[in-house]
């Protein structure tokens, strides 16, 4: 990637996902997400507004391949697609929107800081890919973050990544 990589800031992620959250609340919009890389970051973001609980029905961390299928994803997208993909996002997405039947569902897989033992192959460090269902309308996303100091802020980074798509949407 040409050019200079993005740079992420905790406390601006924090403060976009506080916006989010009134946003959603204001608006009406029930949320959830079923989430891997991610593992429950962003259910968490929201949450840490007061209010939250008018507008997220629940989440799912689903770290496992079992975990993604348990709660909805076919697993032919899974072993057609690898679980890195955008087909695996969309279909946790639909699936989470589905499940707690709310206005937007979020679905995130991808590599962090390092290649995944079980799916070397599909596995890219800092490749990330997220799906935004939105009223039954999904779109997907990928995106190559640059390599972060922690996990933490990996994490942050896919939030605010995600969190610049869905205000386009909503």
């Amino acid at each position: 990637m040409a050019g200079k990589m993005k740079v992420y800031s905790e406390a601006t992620v924090r403060e976009n996902y506080r916006r989010l959250t009134k946003l959603l609340i204001e608006k009406g919009l029930t949320i959830t997400t079923m989430e891997s890389a991610t593992s429950g970051q962003i259910a968490s973001l929201i949450t840490d507004t007061e209010g939250a609980s008018a507008i997220i029905k629940g989440a799912y961390i689903t770290y496992s391949n079992e975990g993604k299928i348990q709660h909805g994803v076919p697993a032919e997208i899974i072993e057609k697609y690898s679980v890195y993909s955008k087909e695996t996002a969309t279909a946790m997405a639909e699936a989470c929107a589905a499940s707690y039947k709310a206005d937007i569902g979020i679905g995130i897989t991808g590599t962090m800081g390092n290649v995944d033992p079980d799916n070397k192959e599909a596995s890219v460090p800092g490749v990330v890919y997220f799906a935004i269902c939105l009223r039954g309308v999904t779109k997907a996303y990928c995106k190559r973050l640059a390599p972060q100091t922690s996990r933490l802020m990996y994490k942050l980074a896919v939030a605010e990544e995600l969190y610049d798509e869905l205000i386009k949407l909503i």
